[in-house]
């Protein structure tokens, strides 16, 4: 999850975002655990502000695109709107992987088809889930972040 503009209402990117997790317990997650959190530049390199970013690891009963309903539905409450693709937004949560799942839809891929390309992606999913392992590639945190694109500007905020 991220964003780089502060939500009406609140005082900082940082206070939407963690606004964000508490709605998650209504929304069908439990057992949800953040990790640290990190500041990015954006991606592709652009004049926008950083990104605050967090990975979220939680579980859910729910299905695959009802889950990302949920999640899309948070990002509606604080006002996300979807035009151009990688521009500024005051939330973004995307669904990275679920339950090892591996699924390509219009609506859904599973796991997030570019997490093993992003910093801001895989530096907070090793705070949270340290042995994860991509379940297409088998690929462990360490050997991604490896073989990511370099020239990814991050770094730890809390």
């Amino acid at each position: 999850m991220g964003g780089n503009l502060v939500p009406d209402g609140f005082a900082s990117v940082r206070d939407g975002l963690v606004a964000a997790i508490d709605m998650l317990a209504g929304s069908g997650f439990s057992h949800i655990s953040r990790s640290s959190w990190y500041e990015t530049a954006p991606v592709p390199i652009s004049e926008q502000p950083w990104y605050v970013n967090a990975v979220i690891a939680a579980q859910t009963s729910l299905a695959p695109e009802d889950a990302l309903a949920a999640l899309h539905k948070i990002e509606a409450q604080f006002g996300r709107t979807r035009s151009v693709r990688n521009a500024a937004r005051v939330l973004d949560i995307d669904l990275l992987d679920l339950d090892g799942l591996v699924r390509g839809s219009a609506e859904l891929t599973l796991p997030h088809p570019r997490m093993h390309d992003r910093a801001f992606v895989l530096l907070p999913l090793r705070d949270v889930a340290p042995a994860w392992r991509h379940p297409v590639s088998g690929m462990d945190i360490s050997a991604m972040m490896a073989a990511m694109p370099t020239g990814q500007d991050i770094r730890r905020a809390d």
